[in-house]
């Protein structure tokens, strides 16, 4: 039946039906009479409906809230603003004002009322701003902050800090009547010190087999390494390498490269004062930001204002600081050594020794300048550096007994891995320590009245915290016994922190006994938390630099010990840290404010908790965050990024170094040492203590020197053999030898004698 005009639905413009309305004005309800009933009621609907929520502690009443009413909202925008737009519309309202009241809180609110800085994360600040201040004033005074990087605008400086470590700038060529008028913050500093001369590294002809050792005393300019390196620039690790090979002089006549090497250059030398003529500094107007620092919400001046504190938490009282420090260039030094710079390098280690620390000490020997190619009475005028195996000889949450530091030498010397270095060779540049956990603690000022109070969650990774109870934490240490050599070279004892040391087979996977990681799912957890906190409490105490324990050096780090700065690593792709690389100055400013932090905050030392005490302290710039490139250059390609470009080799998993694909396993024997990431300054292998170095020789290889330890790991690794039949054959040998192996061999052929170290160099018994 054909139907009147009078009721005739118009058509849109689009083309779709309107359906709100006919052209008489009457409303229409073709879908539902739900929709016709919501319609009649919309004019009466309330704004708030009555919302009951139960009181806390008070079963018997609720409490009637006024809230807005979620149906009344959505009508009115399908009525105004149409069935699609309405609900989009009204999300970008909800979600716009939410940010205002933050953004409002943030900005105009007093540190009591201020919101959290990241969503899911409460600050973790507990020094105001004043504190804040004196630190970056006291580093920079001690010539920590060699860049010219920019000072936070939160901290507030008023005038720009001289820097003893940064060169004058030149003089403005702009008139003053074009610059910027001064601003009331500083965000740079002045810099007042020595002229730097940039090196151009390499090897001279004929000696082009070996790349040349670093220039005593050269720094790496670590903002020019940023710039060519660093992940969220967008530089890649393949590139960065080639800048570092370069600018290093580790080409040694193999350059390719065609043209002024200029801006690649990144290592330098300090000129004395006196051997230059000072430029006239820029005027202060120049180098300070144009913005002033909030008030409170009232009006009142707030020092702390725009600071966000660690919620229910005080201020610190004022942090005691020692008188800043002199930077003096190498050149103007009396001795070799800066004695407020050691040449530390530490290492973290519980239980018997495994290849793993091993491979860390050759590799040691390997790069560094220990000055083992040079008579004693050559050494005088070297600084060499030094490395410091601290042994914690038991369970992480054990209490070394009375003796334990003659047992720990009594292990040493009948752990094959471990008595090649007891030699008196190596006595002035490898040291093992006894670590004892209350001395250490006891021995950090910051801690030592109060670390106490924690000790129930002094095991504290991430929040996560694990409890010893005071029953669990066992006096005894092992004693030795053959299994310190039977599980040396076992594929199942070999830990960052340890290895199995024997007893009760019963409790060997209990997580409080545990001295090593027997696999992937069976891991020491404890001394991953505790070496957490050591390596803070190893370079505040004694400064230098920390190392993880799977760690292999790939080159002299001359030149990182002459960038004064504190430094870690990245985490991959992430803005944290990776502090399996951390070099912090003994006794520094930076090192109180973390401890005391830390302290605040259950003693977490976790590199993503540093993380959040430095970023929300506004002091991330005084503890470096260098590219994963330097020390860590296959964690990018593992985690899928970068792999259009990779460097070389090319890993994919970390396990690849020491399983190399077959597609790949011509590269390790083909290339060598000098084929493997060759500009780092070392590789992190990520543990995978369980697998062997050289699974067709897991024992020490040395020579004849160190022969008596061969015999017993090679016994233990092959039980089933009398010594009279061991035989080494090509044939039995793997065919494609694994990265792992190949650095191994390498180094071990150094200490046999039977090649110079990296630099050319032999070792001179």
């Amino acid at each position: 039946m054909a139907s009147s005009n009078y009721f005739s639905i118009p058509q849109r413009g689009n083309g779709y039906t309107d359906k709100g309305r006919l052209t008489n004005g009457l409303p229409t309800y073709s879908s539902s009479a739900v929709q016709e009933k919501m319609h009649r009621h919309s004019r009466s609907m309330s704004w708030t409906v009555p919302v009951s929520v139960p009181i806390p502690g008070v079963r018997s009443r609720r409490l009637r809230l006024l809230m807005p009413n979620p149906t009344r909202m959505h009508q009115l925008t399908i009525s105004r603003l149409g069935r699609r737009r309405g609900p989009f519309l009204l999300l970008i309202l909800l979600v716009a004002s939410v940010f205002a009241v933050l953004s409002f809180a943030r900005r105009f609110g007093t540190e009591e009322k201020q919101w959290t800085s990241n969503f899911g994360e409460s600050s973790t600040l507990v020094f105001g701003r004043e504190d804040l201040q004196r630190i970056w004033e006291w580093e920079i005074d001690s010539g920590h902050y060699p860049s010219k990087s920019s000072i936070p605008e939160q901290i507030g400086l008023t005038s720009a800090p001289v820097n003893p470590a940064l060169p004058p700038r030149k003089a403005p060529t702009i008139p003053s009547r074009f610059r910027p008028p001064p601003g009331p913050v500083v965000t740079t500093t002045r810099g007042d010190g020595p002229r730097r001369v940039y090196l151009d590294v390499q090897s001279q002809p004929p000696n082009v087999a070996y790349p040349p050792r670093p220039v005593p005393g050269g720094v790496a300019d670590l903002d020019l390494i940023m710039d060519h390196c660093d992940f969220s620039r967008d530089k890649y690790v393949r590139d960065c390498l080639e800048v570092l090979r370069l600018g290093g002089g580790l080409d040694n006549g193999r350059r390719l490269r065609r043209g002024k090497m200029d801006e690649w250059k990144y290592i330098y030398m300090e000129q004395d004062r006196e051997n230059f003529t000072e430029p006239v500094p820029m005027p202060l107007g120049n180098v300070i930001a144009q913005r002033v620092m909030p008030s409170g919400s009232n009006g009142d001046p707030d020092p702390n204002a725009g600071l966000v504190k660690k919620r229910g938490a005080e201020w610190e009282p004022s942090l005691p600081l020692r008188p800043s420090l002199q930077h003096i260039p190498y050149s103007s030094l009396s001795q070799p050594c800066d004695p407020e710079n050691p040449r530390l390098f530490h290492m973290f280690w519980t239980g018997p020794f495994t290849d793993k620390p091993y491979l860390a000490l050759l590799s040691f020997l390997f790069t560094q300048n220990a000055g083992l190619h040079l008579k004693d009475s050559d050494v005088e005028n070297l600084c060499r550096p030094e490395f410091w195996l601290w042994i914690n000889p038991g369970p992480a949450a054990s209490v070394p007994n009375p003796s334990a530091l003659s047992d720990m030498y009594e292990q040493l010397k009948t752990n094959p891995w471990a008595a090649p270095f007891l030699h008196p060779r190596f006595k002035d540049v490898i040291k093992f320590k006894l670590w004892n956990t209350t001395d250490q603690l006891d021995g950090i000022p910051e801690l030592k009245n109060e670390w106490r109070d924690l000790k129930d969650t002094l095991f504290n990774s991430g929040g996560h915290i694990i409890n010893v109870p005071a029953d669990k934490q066992s006096s005894k240490i092992a004693e030795p016994s053959s299994a310190a050599v039977e599980g040396s070279n076992s594929t199942e004892n070999a830990d960052p922190k340890a290895s199995s040391t024997g007893g009760d087979k019963a409790d060997d996977d209990d997580m409080l006994n545990r001295t090593g990681s027997k696999s992937s799912s069976s891991y020491d957890r404890l001394s991953v938390i505790l070496s957490d906190m050591a390596r803070f409490v190893l370079c505040h105490r004694f400064g230098g630099i920390y190392l993880d324990a799977d760690t292999i050096f790939l080159r002299d780090w001359e030149e990182l010990w002459g960038w004064k700065g504190a430094f870690a690593y990245r985490w991959s792709r992430l803005e944290k840290y990776n502090t399996a690389v951390l070099r912090m100055n003994k006794n520094s400013a930076l090192g109180s404010f973390l401890f005391r932090t830390a302290l605040k905050n259950g003693l977490d030392f976790h590199p993503m908790t540093v993380s959040r005490y430095t970023k929300d302290a506004h002091l991330e710039n005084l503890l470096l965050r260098l590219p994963d490139a330097l020390f860590d250059s296959a964690w990018l390609n593992t985690e899928y990024y970068q792999r259009d470009r990779p460097p070389q080799p090319y890993f994919t998993e970390f396990a690849d170094f020491f399983e190399t694909p077959a597609q790949n396993s011509a590269a390790p024997q083909a290339l060598g040492f000098e084929g493997f990431f060759r500009g780092a300054y070392s590789y992190h292998f990520h543990n995978f203590w369980w697998k062997p170095f050289d699974s067709t020789r897991n024992w020490p290889d040395l020579g004849p020197k160190f022969s008596a330890g061969e015999r017993a790991a090679r016994a233990a690794a092959d039980p089933d053999t009398e010594p009279e039949d061991w035989l080494d054959r090509v044939a039995d040998d793997k065919r494609d030898l694994d990265w792992a192996a190949v650095l191994k061999r390498t180094f071990e052929a150094y200490i046999r004698g039977e090649r110079p170290n990296m630099y050319g160099e032999w070792l001179q018994w």
